[in-house]
């Protein structure tokens, strides 16, 4: 398998059902190895499975793709050149920007023809939703006074930057400001726009997760903010409801809870909402919640579940009383069915078996779009008729799957010294023998978070590190939240202990099978896979060499460095008032007990680890003669993005293995 392949990968990242059940849109990332570049394109298919997707976008990136509510058009937000054939909304100021900011585009599937400009707003626009007639918009936009934006132009032209909120940075967001995001109505036929006052964002998490606008069938707008009296010092994100005029602002919530994705039912009298309670405690899992939009009701729907919704799912409405989610249950994303009336949720689509995760989730008109994957297949499209046998409605990876050999996949689970169960997932070369195995190199690559999970989906390191003979071992350590609350919660107040034991155990599984060779072990892992892999490092000497990528090494000096200080001081307390707590959950404390060969990376502008943890982690080894090699990847965020930076990094790791492994 040739590390180039990654350039056909497809990704499908959005998916939108239309009204009437009888169209799926979709976003697809793309990447194109000549202008390394990633493309967010947008593809329509009939839910019948009847004809292959059909492009509508390829020039600019596409997003948030939404159907108006009768179906007849599709709306997506995009940066694209200014439509000049936008007659109304325009602006004074006819110059063209360098760069064009994001706006609402919208197709008329019934005409035909290319999409056409919906807002023409200066700071462009985050979100938007349909009006219940279609003939409206709600866009959440930032909206500068004078002084404030004159401030904006200063920072893009290099000045200095000035920040007075306590919520300085977010990752992928950069340094924060104090201009304020706003919902406006947008009048489709003549562009004038209205802004809702009293709907804005703010919060922590604002710049993270947005406002959210979903517009109801009763015309009530329902959209996430936190109108505490500090709330850049909380994690709360309340659901309100506005009429469109900007009159009659509710609160439907208590101030107690995290809320995500609201989404109204079909006779708008109900919202349906992703919760945690309490709003950072990020290991108890996450639950649907239905609410009444007079501000009733507001209870949880699967509160005996005990598996927490997926990271970024949002439950979808069926019908007036049934809900689909995604949640994570056992190394694997699945369906569940649930009840407006608090019925116990059952669990859906038994036909996705062992080896396949759901990654994306949709519906509209009966009709349920999912994209799924296996070890061997990135996700596709598919539709789920009464949540059953699905339907198969893309192919966007075919030609790469044509050409790469699938890894084995096999669930294992075994006990770790203190008797805690605890399961992992292998990834086998092709043609491994699991009976008669000649022993292999073996990679631990661990997840992050830690409150995530692996699945058996799809990814290409892991399936080329499998091409190229090596066992991958992707462990779902204590912390790991698709087993429920106890297992999860079970590492919260602690770092490096539970997850390097539960690793270093199933590392010993392997060995004991004949699966791996022991003298050829290596570990690696992304943001909190970091944080572990360096702990593994200050554990023992068992492995080969180890790759720490985008972690956090010393928590005490990282404090105000990154975006998650609330997280911190709600699981640690604040460092100053627990320096003992930060010294021992740090890595770097026992740094002179490392003797492995590190290579370690970090973006340049990731402000959810900072680069300067790499760099003290690296410092810090190399002063002891220890063999290590740092690597930063300029313009990159709390990932690797860019297609030629992602394939460097994939480079990197499977030549630091080869280059230090003792075969």
């Amino acid at each position: 398998m040739e590390l180039e392949a990654f350039y056909g990968l497809a990704q499908v990242t959005e998916l939108a059902v239309s009204p009437d059940g009888e169209r799926v849109a979709a976003v697809v990332d793309e990447f194109d190895g000549a202008s390394d570049s990633r493309r967010r394109s947008l593809f329509l298919v009939p839910a019948d499975g009847s004809r292959e997707p059909r492009r509508l976008t390829r020039a600019s990136a596409a997003s948030a793709p939404a159907f108006s509510p009768d179906g007849s058009k599709l709306g997506f937000v995009a940066a694209r050149e200014r439509d000049t054939a936008l007659q109304v909304g325009r602006r004074d100021d006819e110059d063209e920007q360098e760069e064009p900011e994001p706006q609402v585009w919208v197709f008329d599937l019934e005409v035909g023809g290319d999409a056409r400009q919906a807002t023409d707003r200066e700071h462009g626009v985050r979100e938007f939703d349909w009006g219940p007639e279609g003939r409206r918009l709600v866009v959440s936009a930032r909206d500068p006074t004078e002084e404030q934006a004159e401030h904006v132009e200063q920072r893009e032209e290099n000045g200095p930057i000035e920040v007075t909120r306590l919520q300085h940075k977010r990752d992928g967001r950069g340094w924060l400001d104090d201009v304020t995001s706003y919902l406006f109505v947008v009048d489709l036929e003549d562009g004038g726009s209205r802004r809702l006052d009293d709907a804005y964002g703010a919060g922590a998490f604002e710049p993270l997760g947005g406002l959210q606008p979903a517009w109801g069938p009763d015309d009530r707008i329902a959209f996430l903010s936190n109108h505490t009296d500090n709330p850049d010092d909380s994690a709360v994100v309340d659901v309100f409801t506005i009429e469109p005029d900007g009159s009659g602002l509710e609160r439907l919530t208590d101030g107690s809870h995290y809320c995500m994705s609201p989404e109204w039912s079909p006779e708008g009298d109900r919202l349906a909402v992703v919760a945690r309670d309490p709003p950072m405690n990020w290991y108890r899992p996450s639950e649907v919640y239905v609410l009444d939009a007079d501000g009733g009701r507001f209870e949880s729907v699967t509160p005996g579940l005990d598996r927490t919704v997926a990271l970024g799912g949002a439950a979808k409405w069926l019908d007036g009383e049934t809900l689909v989610a995604p949640v994570g249950d056992e190394g694997r994303t699945r369906l569940v069915r649930c009840h407006a009336d608090g019925s116990p949720p059952e669990r859906a689509f038994a036909e996705q078996g062992e080896y396949r995760t759901v990654t994306g989730l949709a519906a509209g008109g009966g009709q349920v779009a999912v994209t799924l994957t296996t070890p061997g297949e990135p996700a596709e499209l598919y539709a789920l008729e009464g949540l059953a046998a699905p339907t198969r409605l893309s192919g966007f990876n075919e030609e790469l799957v044509d050409g790469l050999p699938a890894p084995g996949c096999q669930r294992l689970r075994y006990e770790t010294g203190d008797g805690r169960e605890v399961e992992a997932l292998a990834f086998l070369p092709s043609g491994f023998d699991r009976e008669d195995p000649d022993p292999r190199p073996v990679v631990a690559k661990i997840h992050g978070g830690p409150m995530s999970y692996d699945t058996p989906g799809f990814d290409f390191l892991t399936s080329y590190l499998a091409s190229e003979g090596y066992v991958v071992l992707k462990v779902n350590y204590r912390g790991s939240t698709s087993y429920g609350g106890e297992f999860s919660e079970a590492l919260m107040g602690s770092r490096g202990d539970l997850e390097s034991e539960d690793i270093l155990a199933g590392l010993d599984r392997l060995v004991e099978t004949g699966w791996a060779d022991p003298d050829r072990l290596f570990a690696t892992g992304f943001s909190y896979g970091g944080i572990t892999s360096a702990h593994l490092a200050t554990r023992t000497d068992r492995f080969a060499a180890i790759a720490p990528e985008h972690g956090i090494y010393d928590f005490y000096s990282n404090f105000g460095t990154d975006d998650n200080h609330l997280w911190h001081e709600e699981e640690f307390g604040l460092p100053w008032e627990e320096p003992e707590t930060y010294r021992d959950i740090s890595s770097i404390t026992d740094v002179d007990q490392v003797t492995t060969p590190l290579l370690i990376t970090a973006g340049q502008e990731d402000w959810r680890c900072p680069p300067t943890q790499a760099e003290q982690l690296y410092v810090s080894v190399r002063k002891q003669g220890v063999d290590a090699k740092l690597v930063i990847y300029q313009d990159e965020h709390h990932n690797v993005g860019d297609p030629d930076r992602a394939l460097h990094r994939m480079r990197e790791l499977t030549a630091w293995f080869d280059e230090h492994d003792p075969a």
